[in-house]
């Protein structure tokens, strides 16, 4: 089956690649996709809702790896960090605008067969 081709103003072809999957493990929460993404579909949500906490890859054995915080009152608590998570999958347009903002590379795209 054909791959959806679209033109460019220009009349250039042009395939999009559409995102497939967004790995949590690797976002960081900096928000970069859901402002450049125009079609809603991302979405922030806590770290915890997705159980994504497996202690076999943390980077850090403890949970205050500079030792200088024992008290925690700087307002920053990991059982409130916020990661980003696909809302609506079908609603993106395959601009890949997301993937190329991404500072950790959180992102997988595809091509879709057209209809």
């Amino acid at each position: 089956m054909a791959e959806v081709v679209g033109l460019t103003l220009g009349g250039a072809e042009w395939t999009p690649q559409f995102v497939e999957t967004l790995d949590a493990k690797k976002c960081i929460g900096c928000g970069r996709c859901f402002r450049v993404c125009s079609r809603d579909v991302f979405e922030l949500v806590e770290r915890e809702s997705l159980n994504l906490d497996d202690d076999s890859d943390d980077e850090f054995e403890d949970d205050d790896p500079f030792g200088d915080d024992d008290d925690d009152d700087d307002g920053f608590s990991d059982d409130t960090s916020m990661v980003m998570s696909l809302k609506n999958r079908d609603d993106c347009i395959g601009c890949e605008a997301c993937s190329k903002i991404c500072p950790k590379g959180c992102f997988s795209h595809m091509t879709a067969d057209a209809a």
